[in-house]
C-alpha cells in the first residue's frame, strides 16, 4: 500500500471545512494547524482571480524528517504514511528545519512535534480522512496509489499534477490538479508586510506575539489601506522560529571546547611546541567547562527535556543529532580522563612513566575533537527546509572557526599560565591564518559565490543585506576578524585578549545571523 492525496484545485472552493474538520478530529490546539488553505488574490481590479490551495504534510517517499529525528518519533509506516509519536518526541524541532514544506509544528500543550498523520486511526478501521469526507466538492482525494482501481490512481492516471518543491528530492505524494505557481512557491511573492485582512503579527523571533510588525510604505489614508502590490497575501499562519539564541550560541561553545584540542593535538604530533602539565591541565579544563554549556544549551533548547536521555537509550543512527551527541560524549570522557591524567602529574600522584599515555591520547583525541567540531555541518544538510545551510563550505568553516577558537583561548591563557615561546608563538600564528580563512570563506559563501537555490540566495541577502545585516557585517566581519587583526598587528598583551574578546563576539554574531535568517524564508 502506498498512500497519497490528491488536492484539485480546480473545484477547490476555499471553504476551510478540511481545515475545520482536520482541527476538529485531531483535537489540534488553536494556534496551530495540520491543515490549511492558502489563497491569494492575483491581478489588479478589475481583471482579478483568487485561487485556493490546501497546504498539509506531503508524506513524503523519502521524507527527510524521519532521517534527522534522533529517537524515531517521526517515522514512515509501511503504507506510506509518515507519523508521529508524540509519546517517544524529545521536542528538539529538528524535524521542523527538515521539512521543505512546514508541515511540522510544535504542540503548545504537549511540547512534542505534530502534524497531518492522514488520519491513521481512521483509516486503520477502514474509513478516510476526515477532510477528505467533509469537502463539499470532493476536491481532496485520498486513497493507494498502488491500487490500479483506487479513485486517485485513476485520477493521477489522466490529469496533468504538479508538487511542491520536486527539486528537493523528497518525492511528495501530495499531488495538484490545477496547481499555479504563485500558489505552490511560497517565495514566488514577496513576504507581505500586510495583508488584505490584517498586518502581519511577527511571532518568529523575539518578543510578545502579540506586537505588531510595522508596516513600512504603508498607503493609507484614514482607515483605509490601498494595496498596490499586483499579488495580495489575504492572510499567513504565522509559524515560529523553531530554534533561537541557544543553537548560535552552541556553536560557539562547542567551537571552544572542540577547539583547545583540536590545536594541542595537532602541535603535539607535528612537534610544533611543548605544553608543560600546568598548561595541559588547565586547557583541558577550559575544554570540559565549555563542553559542559554546549550540552546545557542542547538539552535546555529541547521543548522536553527531561527526555534528553532517549538520544543515548533509543537512538536512530541516521539522524546527525543522534552521532553529534555520541561524538560529544566520546569527546567529554576522553577529555575527561586527560584532565584527571594531567592533574594527576603534575601533582605527583602518578608517576612520570604516566606522561607517556598522552601520546596515545592525542592520536584517539584529534578526530574526535574535529568530529566535535564539525558535525553540526552534516545535522545542518539534513535540515532540507533551509537551502542556505546546506553549503559544502560548512565543515571546512566550523573546522577553522574551532581552530580560531582553540588558539585564541591559548593566547589569553598566556596571563594565567607560563606558556613556552614556540606555544605562545603558533598561538598568534593560527589565530591570525584561521582568521584571515574564516574571513575569506564567510565572503566567499554568503556573498560573492552565487548560491545554488532561489531560497538559498534569498536567505544570504536576508543575511548580509537585510535583517540581519547588522549582525553580519558590523558583528560577524568587522568585530569578529578585522577588529581582532589589527588588535595583534599592535602587539601587546592587552591587544591581544581585546583581540580575542572580540573573535569569540563576533563568532556569535556571525552564527546568529546564519542560523536566523533562513528560518525568515517561508517554507509555506
Amino acid at each position: 500500500m502506498n498512500f497519497g492525496f490528491v488536492i484539485n484545485n480546480r473545484t477547490c472552493i476555499g471553504c476551510h471545512a478540511c481545515s475545520t474538520a482536520c482541527k476538529s478530529e485531531n483535537e489540534v490546539p488553536l494556534g496551530t494547524y495540520r491543515t490549511w488553505v492558502k489563497y491569494i488574490e492575483t491581478g489588479r481590479y478589475p481583471d482579478v482571480s483568487r485561487r485556493f490551495q490546501v497546504t498539509r504534510c506531503n508524506h513524503c517517499a523519502n521524507p527527510p524528517c524521519v532521517k534527522i529525528c534522533p529517537v524515531s518519533a517521526m517515522y514512515q509506516r509501511s503504507d506510506g504514511i509518515v507519523e508521529f509519536d508524540g509519546e517517544q518526541c524529545i521536542g528538539c524541532k529538528a524535524c521542523l528545519q527538515a521539512c521543505p514544506y512546514d508541515a511540522i509544528y510544535i504542540d503548545p500543550e504537549q511540547g512534542t512535534a505534530a502534524k497531518c498523520h492522514y488520519c491513521s486511526h481512521r483509516v486503520e478501521t477502514g474509513l478516510e480522512p476526515a477532510c477528505v469526507v467533509v469537502c463539499p466538492t470532493h476536491s481532496i482525494i485520498a486513497g493507494d496509489m498502488d491500487d490500479p482501481n483506487s479513485e486517485i490512481s485513476r485520477v493521477l492516471g489522466k490529469e496533468a499534477t504538479t508538487v511542491r518543491k520536486p527539486e528537493q528530492g523528497t518525492e511528495p505524494k501530495l499531488f495538484y490538479v490545477d496547481g499555479d505557481n504563485v500558489s505552490l512557491n511560497p517565495i514566488a511573492t514577496a513576504k507581505p508586510d500586510t495583508m488584505m485582512f490584517a498586518d502581519v503579527v511577527d511571532t518568529s523571533l523575539h518578543g510578545s506575539s502579540n506586537e505588531q510588525r510595522s508596516v513600512p510604505g504603508d498607503k493609507s489614508s484614514g482607515n483605509e489601506r490601498m494595496a498596490e502590490q499586483m499579488v495580495q497575501t489575504t492572510y499567513n499562519a504565522q509559524h515560529r522560529a523553531p530554534w533561537h539564541w541557544q543553537v548560535p550560541a552552541y556553536l560557539v561553545t562547542k567551537a571552544l571546547a572542540s577547539g583547545i584540542f583540536i590545536f594541542l593535538c595537532l602541535g603535539i604530533l607535528l612537534d610544533l611546541f611543548v605544553v608543560n602539565m600546568a598548561t595541559m591541565s588547565l586547557s583541558s579544563l577550559v575544554s570540559l567547562f565549555f563542553l559542559g554549556i554546549t550540552t546545557a544549551l542542547l538539552i535546555f533548547d529541547l521543548e522536553r527535556p527531561e527526555r534528553f536521555l532517549r538520544i543515548i537509550l533509543q537512538p536512530q543512527w541516521k539522524s546527525w543529532l543522534t552521532k553529534g551527541a555520541f561524538l560529544l560524549m566520546g569527546f567529554g570522557l576522553l577529555s575527561t580522563f586527560w584532565w584527571a591524567l594531567e592533574t594527576f602529574l603534575y601533582l605527583g600522584i602518578l608517576e612520570s612513566h604516566w606522561a607517556e599515555v598522552r601520546a596515545w591520547l592525542n592520536i584517539l583525541m584529534l578526530p574526535l575533537a574535529i568530529g566535535a567540531a564539525i558535525y553540526t555541518a552534516f545535522l545542518f544538510a539534513q535540515a532540507e527546509g533551509r537551502d542556505l545551510w546546506q553549503s559544502s563550505l560548512l565543515p571546512l568553516h566550523l573546522f577553522v572557526q574551532a581552530l580560531c577558537m582553540g588558539s585564541a583561548f591559548f593566547i589569553s591563557a598566556d596571563s594565567v599560565v607560563s606558556l613556552t615561546a614556540p606555544l605562545r608563538t603558533w598561538a598568534t600564528y593560527i589565530f591570525v591564518l584561521t582568521l584571515a580563512v574564516s574571513l575569506a570563506i564567510t565572503l566567499l559563501g554568503e556573498v560573492l559565490i552565487p548560491h545554488a537555490s532561489q531560497t538559498a540566495a534569498k536567505a544570504a541577502k536576508e543575511m548580509h543585506s537585510g535583517k540581519y545585516a547588522l549582525f553580519f557585517w558590523f558583528g560577524g566581519i568587522i568585530l569578529g576578524h578585522m577588529v581582532p587583526l589589527l588588535c595583534i598587528s599592535l602587539g601587546g598583551s592587552l591587544a591581544a585578549n581585546i583581540a580575542v574578546v572580540c573573535a569569540i563576539a563576533g563568532l556569535y554574531f556571525y552564527e546568529h545571523a546564519f542560523v536566523m535568517a533562513p528560518q525568515e524564508i517561508p517554507n509555506s
